[in-house]
């Protein structure tokens, strides 16, 4: 009796620390919907995109109608997400391995998004304007 409810609970343990291992990171990855990485200065709004390893955050609800540029954040960037494409607006660049790059989106009507994926189309990112 004894040994059988120390088997359940070492099972139970194991897979709550697997839990922690497969579903925690998760829950903070780059998957995030923000709103938080933009702002508007001198009648302008900025949107801020970090490009490595994937594009950060992956969804971004911003203003519509009103000029929009978006600012691209490398840092030590190696893979394809520093090759960066948004078709809807003709854009294509090799992205430097670390800085900023500011790209004009121009201005954006309500219900309208614009998506920009990585070279191999293996990262994207997509920003609605509302």
């Amino acid at each position: 009796m004894v040994k059988t409810t120390l088997i359940i609970l070492t099972i139970i343990l194991i897979a709550l620390v697997a839990s922690i291992f497969i579903i925690g990171p998760k829950i903070n990855s780059n998957s995030s919907i923000s709103a938080e990485n933009s702002e508007i200065k001198d009648s302008v709004q900025y949107i801020t995109i970090k490009a490595g390893g994937g594009y950060s955050p992956k969804l971004s609800s911003v203003k519509a109608n009103m000029p929009t540029k978006l600012i691209v954040k490398t840092n030590g960037a190696y893979d394809c997400s520093s090759s960066l494409i948004i078709h809807s607006i003709g854009f294509q660049k090799i992205l430097p391995q670390t800085g900023e790059t500011e790209i004009d989106l121009g201005t954006q009507k309500a219900g309208e998004s614009l998506q920009g994926v990585c070279s191999m189309g293996m990262y994207s990112f997509l920003i609605n304007f509302n």
